[in-house]
């Protein structure tokens, strides 16, 4: 079993040729690891100026096709986490998505996504569309759209600020000297960013967080705490992760808005928000 990180572009030129035999002839990979790296979204096909996953080995393929493979087999045996459906409301779905998951793949591969386990495992089975993300080494609600016009409506909704996000966070330190609420309103690479956090409890040295975000920006939660030195516990970024041995303690515990399919404001809560404060 090869352990090398392989990058193969194939032209077809024959339609006799598979995408399979293009690339093991390219690449010398064993047939079975290429349609298993198939399935696990790391096979492209380019066809005129459109280039989409290629996950059916039997596909029928024409003259001048470009077949694309990103093995990684760190990647590719990777075992995603299993999230909880919280609801399936039809054109989209909401999740709670466990420590580990990705929000959404790469050329690498998508078998390790929340879209991806929703493609697979709802019934009936339908397409999985990214309307928001949630860190990685985060844990919480998501929502996946399941049609294109679904998943504009949604995206239209997070851009706009009409959806309402909160969080439960656990920080190193005390925060109870800190405003009640404390807002912040520092830029995110250059984008503007709205915290507010608010204080739950103090425990052994750490604080539990109520967080409500008006924006949505890369890590904007982790990096505001890091920067107001309280970072969130298990943070390997921003904070100590690396060396407190903890999961990353950060939750989205609430999603609320006007659902575009009922016309009416809905709301998504978990009944726990996060897991116990961790000793330091």
């Amino acid at each position: 079993m090869s352990k090398q990180v392989t990058e193969a572009h194939v032209v077809i030129e024959s339609t006799e040729q598979t995408a399979i035999d293009a690339l093991q002839n390219e690449t010398g990979l064993p047939r079975q690891r290429i349609k298993s790296a198939m399935t696990k979204g790391a096979v492209w096909l380019t066809r005129g100026s459109n280039t989409s996953r290629l996950r059916r080995a039997t596909r029928k393929l024409r003259v001048g096709d470009e077949v694309h493979l990103y093995y990684d087999p760190q990647v590719l045996d990777e075992q995603p986490p299993q999230p909880i459906l919280v609801a399936d409301v039809g054109a989209y779905s909401a999740w709670n998505k466990p420590y580990g998951l990705r929000s959404q793949g790469s050329k690498w591969g998508d078998h390790c996504t929340v879209t991806r386990w929703a493609e697979r495992h709802l019934q009936p089975e339908r397409p999985a569309f990214v309307v928001h993300r949630l860190d990685r080494a985060a844990n919480g609600l998501i929502l996946v759209a399941h049609t294109k016009t679904m998943a504009a409506a949604l995206s239209a909704l997070f851009r706009e600020r009409k959806i309402e996000k909160r969080y439960r966070v656990i920080v190193a330190g005390d925060f109870s000297a800190q405003p009640k609420p404390l807002r912040i309103e520092s830029p995110v690479n250059e984008k503007t960013a709205i915290s507010e956090f608010s204080l739950v409890r103090v425990t052994e040295g750490n604080s539990e967080l109520d967080v409500r975000i008006e924006t949505g920006r890369k890590h904007q939660i982790r990096r505001h705490l890091a920067e107001l030195g309280f970072p969130v516990i298990g943070d390997r970024l921003y904070g100590s992760g690396e060396s407190d041995g903890k999961d990353l303690q950060l939750t989205a515990y609430l999603l609320a808005f006007e659902c575009p399919v009922a016309g009416e404001r809905v709301e998504y809560r978990l009944g726990v928000a996060t897991p116990q404060i961790p000793p330091r």
